[in-house]
């Protein structure tokens, strides 16, 4: 990307730079359009930090990013299918380039790059308390690291491909449009150091003021550490002992909820086992509960009916798991809408079943605008989606222990027991991988990327996925009529991934051109 272009785009980020209240948790989404930055962030006091901080959540009510952006990776999994025909995304989930959101990743996320930028460049200088620096210094080095951690894992390797380029503070502006970094690594070594930075700033979120929870952390930035670790632990081994180290940071200051479906309620939404997510309300925020709910919602609510689970998902879970009916609506089973009880079964969704993770929203009576958006169009909900909960903190230091070879059994116990089930005595690499799938599916863990690291993904895309299909059920049946008339089918075929070019994304074209070869593709793309 030439200079010219790059002053152009950053004079429209700019002018398009957006801010938050930093008062009310139920603005905390709702945001102000302000001048450019030269005009309402000058630098100088204590407000004009705080507006700088609020400009970095932007992304957080970008419909590319939020409502279904991140999502169309994790549907590339044997977990999820899309529920809707929808070709750009029948090319990503085949390892093709297909368009959807993915384009709208990479730019935005070097925008906010670009926002933490500043205010690392800026607010150490000014005139304003060290408490204030600290808070807003936090959450620009928190988001920095973030934005690399979100594009690492799709698009960077150790090998022929490299890394990420890496901008930061002290990047000269004349050099902004730099290659890519050697190494995937030297991005997730930048990331680590950055969440560092962000721990030693960020208050507890006990110690944060209750209307600015859902902002960044200090366990929170520990946790995203100890993520980039195990990312790295791939290429480096030793990264394993710092993912211990990172999750023991954690462990204290959290605890599981004592039932697994209580952690999907709004009334829990910052239980001890949040750590950090996604914070929204009925007029922003995210719409996945909506993407996630059954095409036109009975009739009652414009859900969308993207990403709906497959049998191979619920077949993982073992019988008696009670995370299955907590994850999972398959046809005969109960479940609340609108006030209303009612018996599941799916004409519209391709695989017949649904993600019940996301549901609470929509069980009140009086859902809309109360719980939810009143309007189809947007679906925003009160329900935080979880980014990070503390089971998986658990499962990473389970895993981290495994992979060398030492005990993992107690921390994968406490996340297996809470599910009703027995432990399990020298728990190996097969029981960590069934416990991440199963305790985390239709989260942004991204079982994906878990078969990519894994080395699993060949052989797990080289099976069909499957799900049901219901015909000529009413409302009037019964679960015994439901399942009658409900089918097994092959939903989707087997795929031909290859390892050598398919365990990264191709990088969005528009990023290459505008890039005039600086940025290279992604081999055998």
């Amino acid at each position: 990307m030439t200079t010219k272009m790059y002053k152009y785009i950053f004079k429209f980020i700019l002018i398009a730079f957006v801010t938050i209240t930093f008062t009310n948790c139920d603005n905390f989404l709702t945001f102000e359009e302000k001048g450019e930055p030269s005009m309402a962030v000058m630098w100088r006091t204590e407000a004009d930090a705080y507006d700088a901080a609020d400009g970095l959540y932007f992304w957080s009510t970008t419909e590319g990013i939020v409502g279904r952006g991140m999502m169309w990776y994790v549907n590339v999994s044997d977990d999820m299918v899309t529920g809707r025909s929808q070709s750009d995304a029948a090319n990503l989930k085949n390892f093709q380039y297909g368009r959807r959101d993915n384009e709208r990743n990479w730019p935005v996320m070097y925008q906010l790059i670009k926002k933490a930028n500043d205010i690392i460049n800026n607010v150490p200088d000014m005139d304003i308390s060290q408490d204030v620096k600290n808070k807003v210094l936090g959450q620009a080095y928190f988001f920095r690291g973030w934005a690399y951690l979100w594009l690492a894992p799709y698009y960077g390797d150790n090998g022929e491909n490299g890394g990420l380029p890496i901008v930061t503070e002290e990047t000269p502006f004349d050099e902004m449009n730099q290659p890519r970094a050697p190494k995937v690594s030297d991005n997730y070594k930048m990331i680590i150091s950055d969440f560092e930075k962000a721990a030693s700033m960020l208050p507890l979120l006990k110690d944060w003021d209750k209307s600015q929870w859902g902002r960044p952390h200090k366990t929170a930035a520990w946790a995203h550490a100890a993520k980039a670790a195990l990312y790295n632990a791939q290429y480096d081994a030793s990264y394993y002992q710092k993912v211990v180290d990172y999750t023991d940071l954690v462990i204290p200051h959290h605890d599981l909820l004592d039932n697994y479906a209580d952690v999907f309620k709004m009334e829990n939404n910052f239980s001890p086992e949040y750590v950090y997510g996604w914070t929204g309300n009925e007029k922003d925020g995210s719409k996945l509960p909506g993407v996630m709910l059954e095409n036109k919602g009975w009739g009652e609510y414009n859900g969308w009916g993207y990403f709906m689970p497959t049998k191979n998902l619920y077949d993982a879970f073992e019988p008696n798991d009670e995370r299955r009916s907590v994850t999972i609506l398959a046809p005969g089973d109960e479940f609340t809408f609108f006030g209303k009880d009612r018996l599941y079964y799916s004409t519209q969704s391709s695989s017949g079943m649904q993600f019940n993770k996301y549901m609470d929203p929509f069980r009140p009576v009086d859902a809309q605008g109360t719980t939810l958006n009143p309007s189809g169009n947007y679906m925003t909900t009160r329900l935080i989606i979880p980014l990070i909960r503390f089971s998986e903190v658990l499962l990473w230091k389970a895993e981290a222990l495994i992979w060398q070879n030492k005990n993992g059994d107690e921390p994968l116990n406490r996340v297996r027991t809470r599910a009703g089930l027995n432990p399990i005595t020298g728990a190996t690499k097969a029981d960590l991988k069934h416990e991440r799938r199963v305790e985390l599916a239709a989260e942004f863990t991204n079982r994906h990327l878990d078969l990519v690291r894994w080395g699993d993904a060949k052989e797990a895309y080289s099976k069909p996925l499957y799900g049901y299909k219901t015909v000529g059920v009413t409302d009037e049946d019964d679960r015994t009529a439901i399942l009658s008339k409900t089918d097994v089918v092959e939903v989707w075929p087997a795929r031909n991934f290859n390892p050598s070019i398919n365990h990264v994304f191709p990088i969005p074209p528009s990023v290459i051109d505008a890039s005039q070869g600086v940025i290279k593709q992604n081999k055998g793309y």
